[in-house]
């Protein structure tokens, strides 16, 4: 995961656990668990999306006007012959969640090993920006002087540890503990 942002888990509770399990496993053992972390907090992260709450469980902020008028304006059928919603827009408006039209960045969730444990990300290069939001202007101007982005778009955290993952991630080093230990 190249160009990436890494936002460090310190919960003392679980690095404690982990530190006590790679000293009564072999590495191997240790990477196998591992990866049964990384697996089990991707697919959390990508059930965030349907959700649309951040890891601490607070709701998203919703699309804007902008946002919105945008995603309904790809299809004529949207819209009737005056300019206002069609029912099928407003279904489709009533629907949309924020990050979530094409599932591009839910899909692009992955997990990797690293020496130094394992890293959930997404390689989309806008990724970061909806992690974190942005200031409109914060990344410059484009070749017609608009500013990028256009306007102030909100964070919308996804990565992180929810506490349902800290106790799925507690119970998992526990059982290979016990396991390595007996």
């Amino acid at each position: 995961m190249a160009n990436k942002i890494t936002i460090e888990y310190t919960g003392a509770e679980i690095i404690e656990r982990l530190m006590r399990l790679s000293q009564a496993m072999s590495p191997t053992g240790l990477r196998t668990v591992l990866g049964q972390i990384g697996h089990d907090l991707t697919e959390s992260t990508k059930r965030r999306f349907s959700t649309s709450t951040a890891p601490d469980g607070t709701p998203w902020a919703p699309n804007s006007n902008a946002a919105m008028a945008s995603y309904l304006g790809t299809a004529k059928s949207n819209f009737k012959k005056d300019g206002t919603l069609s029912k099928r827009g407003e279904k489709r408006q009533a629907g949309k969640r924020p990050l979530v039209a094409l599932g591009t960045l839910a899909r692009s969730i992955t997990w990797q090993l690293v020496p130094e444990g394992v890293e959930i990300g997404s390689p989309m290069i806008y990724a970061g920006t909806h992690q974190f939001g942005a200031k409109q202007g914060q990344y410059g101007r484009d070749r017609r002087n608009h500013p990028l982005p256009w306007g102030d778009i909100p964070a919308r955290p996804f990565l992180g540890l929810s506490a349902d993952d800290e106790s799925t991630i507690t119970t998992l080093i526990d059982t290979h503990l016990n396991d390595a230990l007996n």
